[in-house]
């Protein structure tokens, strides 16, 4: 039976002692689900704007954040630096397939440019066919 002082969980409402927990927390993300929400709302993308699509929306975000840090920190451990830069951006970014897809049109600020030299302007290999590459190039 419950007691008269009330101390059994019931009735309706919420408890008013319980503490507020952001939708961000809710979800299991670091990427903030309310802010995302205000501006899918101010932006006028739609009339209105589901429950559910800031936070599927911030689970992707943080998603694509997590995918280009982790390579770049990759990028920033092979030149033996304790620092991500824009360069070690550009590095991860332009030798994953995928992700060099998706920001095939975006210029990184400071990120260069990957290092690449085409074949022809490599000098020849020499060895034992070394007089059958120079006669066949003396015919034209």
């Amino acid at each position: 039976m419950t007691s008269p002082t009330g101390s059994t969980k019931g009735g309706r409402g919420k408890p008013k002692s319980s503490k507020a927990v952001s939708r961000s927390q809710k979800a299991g993300l670091q990427f903030p689900v309310g802010r995302i929400a205000r501006f899918l709302k101010a932006g006028k993308y739609a009339d209105r704007v589901g429950a559910g699509a800031p936070v599927y929306l911030s689970a992707v975000l943080e998603y694509l954040a997590a995918e280009v840090l982790e390579l770049a920190g990759n990028a920033a451990r092979d030149n033996k630096k304790n620092r991500i830069v824009p360069r070690h951006i550009q590095l991860a970014v332009r030798n994953d397939e995928e992700l060099s897809k998706l920001l095939g049109t975006v210029t990184i600020a400071n990120g260069g440019v990957l290092p690449n030299i085409h074949q022809n302007l490599l000098p020849k290999k020499t060895g034992k066919g070394k007089g059958d590459i120079a006669s066949a190039s003396q015919e034209f």
